[in-house]
């Protein structure tokens, strides 16, 4: 895959040099979606090229891409976020043990560039917790090449629900609904439904506002185009 995404950045520089000389009459590269939609050096490399990056800025990407910042950008902006740790874990063991006393047990502890249900361990009690922050460690180094970690509450019976925000570049933000993404095995979605079933029209539209909020108000912060799928529950999930 990484070796897909360095040639891909090939193509889109050779594109670009092309497109300089007026060989081709390309203007913008689409990246679908998956690994390259979230890769900040591949959308800044397309618009270094020379073509428009049908998607978020690179600075957007980074700005969500890591959980800490992605965390304390929407806590910035009034939307609701399980209580946690507020930023990444240090080396200081007493300090650990006090944020997971405040947080309340269970707590998890979480890889802040993971993703793909890696880098996540339960802690059910604190004899365990130290152990748990060093394994999650080792496996985030491992699996991201980014060994740092937050905590959050863990929560043990969690409504999943996620909404994607879309902007485009002239300052125009909209939702698109809801989709329910709570069947999972292992940290990792296996049915996505939408609408998403048990919720009230005054729970879809405080949740929907919620979502749609921060890329109002960060307009000029994190530039549009802007695409990001914000993760939120109803009140009556644990999550």
């Amino acid at each position: 895959m990484y070796r897909a995404t360095a040639r891909v950045r090939q193509l889109s520089q050779h594109a670009g040099d092309h497109q300089r000389r007026g060989v081709t009459d390309s203007v913008a590269i689409h990246p679908g979606y998956g690994f390259l939609s979230e890769n900040a050096d591949f959308a800044e490399r397309v618009e270094k090229s020379g073509f428009v990056f049908v998607g978020p800025k690179a600075e957007t990407i980074r700005a969500m891409g890591d959980k800490v910042s992605a965390i304390r950008f929407m806590k910035s902006h009034g939307v609701p976020c399980v209580p946690g740790s507020d930023g990444p874990l240090g080396e200081d063991a007493d300090q650990n043990l006090r944020i997971a006393r405040n947080i309340g047990y269970p707590v998890i502890i979480k890889a802040s560039g993971g993703g793909g249900g890696r880098g996540m361990r339960v802690v059910h009690a604190e004899a365990s917790l130290l152990n748990a922050i060093g394994i999650t460690q080792a496996e985030a180094r491992a699996a991201f090449g980014n060994d740092q970690v937050y905590m959050e509450k863990f929560l043990e019976r969690p409504r999943h629900i996620e909404f994607q925000v879309l902007a485009d570049a002239h300052g125009n933000i909209i939702h698109l609904g809801e989709r329910d993404c709570s069947m999972q095995r292992r940290h990792q979605k296996v049915l996505e439904e939408a609408p998403a079933p048990g919720i009230t029209l005054r729970q879809r539209r405080f949740m929907g506002s919620a979502a749609w909020k921060p890329a109002v108000r960060s307009a000029t912060v994190v530039p549009a185009p802007w695409s990001s799928c914000i993760r939120t529950a109803s009140s009556t999930s644990s999550r």
